[in-house]
């Protein structure tokens, strides 16, 4: 005998419930007390299945509606139960376990369906996101973008299958137009890569053809010329870009070095010319035309025949005795200026002086040289007299007379290594 049940004499069992007893089996295997336990059992059994479903529901773990589920079919088979215990307590336990349910069922749909727009908007983004890509040149970020954008739309859940294949079907034609258009855009790249191939080949070739040349001038040019050239020709494909250019880079090599070594044996022979020119510089540079313009003018006129007769210098030093040499003529001409600046002699009058001067000063060499004179004193004679017409007087005596002479036309202009127009 229990609270819940009994079994009577001839082993059958009874649950007591608020509607009265029920049979719900028959125990002969022991006592009476060993046949509630087993019923009992029974009854446990329910009442754990009950309370894990509730533990479900509490917990979130559980899908909602498969906790309902499940809480109806108990909900049917509790009042027929073949077990012993607080049976109507149990069925008021799935009682309420129905009525949580249905209230988490709604807060569910209500959650997949907020859930749901939000994989809408996601996906909605992502296809715009990948039509925005399709329409790029920028081939390898957007392509990777547009791999890996498939990954992140698989994370998302599923929308309803329409608006699901809508959707994916954008993502795949903008995949499909940036492929044809990354497709279309290295084929002519290629295309434009073979044409580059064609045009280098033909600079090589002429490359080659100049690198024995000894003409170094224009060929060094037509070099500079060849790799301007190169750098506008574009690039060939990348599996020959290298080898062409190191073609075309041993060409200029073997010419540059040639010229190299031609200059640097030319240069040796002229370090003689340079010592002379050394020498020359360092007696003009001592011309101080505060002790007379016109002495410093005839002597630097004289120092500049002996450079001109030196000949050319090694490259390396040639620019900077040209500058040193411009020096001493820039100070001596700025002192004939400021000469011609402070008088009143017209510079016609002036530059025929100055010829005097110089004339007076190659004959003097002359004759210590022991050279024939006459064309100098003729010439000497003459613009004395020209100067005397112009109204300045003359320096020294009159070498030998001669008949008046027309009125002088200007005299030829000779320019100096150092850029100087100087008059002869």
């Amino acid at each position: 005998m229990s609270e819940f049940g009994r079994i009577d004499d001839d082993g059958t069992v009874y649950v007591r419930t608020p509607d009265g007893e029920r049979a719900v089996g028959s125990w002969q295997a022991g006592t009476p007390e060993e046949g509630l336990a087993h019923f009992a059992r029974r009854y446990e059994v329910i009442s754990t299945e009950v309370a894990l479903l509730e533990q479900r529901l509490r917990s979130g773990a559980g899908d909602p509606q498969q906790v309902a589920q499940s809480a109806t079919r108990l909900k049917k088979t509790v009042p027929t139960a073949a077990a012993v215990g607080d049976l109507a307590a149990l069925e008021r336990r799935v009682d309420g376990l129905l009525e949580k349910t249905a209230d988490a069922v709604e807060a569910g749909r209500v959650a997949k369906a907020e859930a749901r727009a939000r994989a809408a908007e996601a996906k909605t983004a992502l296809a715009e996101e990948a039509e925005r890509l399709a329409g790029t040149s920028e081939w390898k970020t957007s392509g990777e973008r547009l791999r890996t954008l498939g990954d992140d739309w698989k994370r998302l859940p599923h929308l309803e299958r329409k608006a699901e294949d809508e959707l994916w079907q954008r993502v795949a034609a903008a995949r499909k137009r940036f492929t044809e258009r990354r497709t279309a855009h290295f084929a002519a790249l290629e295309q434009q890569r073979s044409v580059s191939q064609e045009r280098k080949e033909k600079l090589i070739a002429e490359a080659e053809s100049l690198s024995s040349s000894t003409e170094w001038g224009p060929t060094a040019g037509r070099y500079k010329a060849l790799m301007g050239e190169w750098k506008t020709a574009g690039r060939a494909p990348r599996d020959v870009e290298d080898t062409l250019w190191t073609r075309f880079k041993a060409a200029q090599d073997a010419f540059f070095s040639a010229r190299n070594a031609h200059f640097s044996v030319q240069d040796e022979e002229l370090r003689g010319n340079q010592k002379v020119k050394e020498e020359i510089l360092a007696e003009a540079e001592t011309i101080d035309p505060a002790q007379g313009v016109d002495r410093a003018k005839a002597r630097l006129r004289t120092l500049q025949d002996r450079w001109e007769a030196a000949g050319k210098v090694p490259r390396d030093v040639m620019r900077s005795l040209e500058d040193r040499m411009s020096a001493v003529e820039d100070k001596v001409r700025s002192a004939g200026d400021a000469r011609y600046a402070r008088s009143d002699e017209s510079p016609f009058t002036a530059k025929l002086r100055e010829k005097v001067v110089e004339l007076e000063a190659k004959l003097d060499r002359a004759r210590a040289a022991g050279r024939p004179t006459a064309e100098l004193e003729a010439a000497l004679t003459t613009q004395r007299q020209w100067l005397a017409q112009a109204g300045g007087s003359t320096s020294g005596a009159p070498v030998a007379a001669a008949a008046p002479a027309p009125a002088p036309a200007p005299a030829p202009k000779k320019k100096s290594t150092s850029g100087w127009v100087r008059a002869d």
